[in-house]
């Protein structure tokens, strides 16, 4: 005659599965809320994009700046002002009649 499994046995075995389940669940669950990219991690990325919106503000003034001083180097139609600045400032000269007052 066949042994009958002890009940609590039975009940461990059947409560198994849902246990597993329940398990992944929370991990994944926690996982969504706790990580790094989790509910929690969101005011830290809404920080970082307004630090970084910034930074482009001002690489983006930079860039207009330069993209002005280009287009007054332009070689078919050069600005003699611009010219004349670069010039002096890569040459290190002065017109007889300027003064120069040192900086430091």
């Amino acid at each position: 005659m066949p042994r009958k499994p002890h009940p609590l046995k039975a009940t461990l075995r059947r409560a198994i599965a849902p246990a597993l389940f329940v398990a992944v669940l929370t991990f994944f669950g926690a996982y969504a809320f706790l990580g790094p990219n989790g509910v929690l991690a969101l005011g830290d990325y809404k920080r970082q994009i307004v630090q970084r919106e910034r930074v482009y503000a001002t690489l983006d003034q930079r860039r207009a700046m330069l993209k002005n001083r280009v287009a007054l180097l332009d070689p078919r139609h050069a600005n003699p002002d611009m010219v004349d600045e670069l010039v002096r400032k890569e040459l290190n000269v002065a017109h007889p009649d300027e003064v120069i007052v040192p900086l430091q």
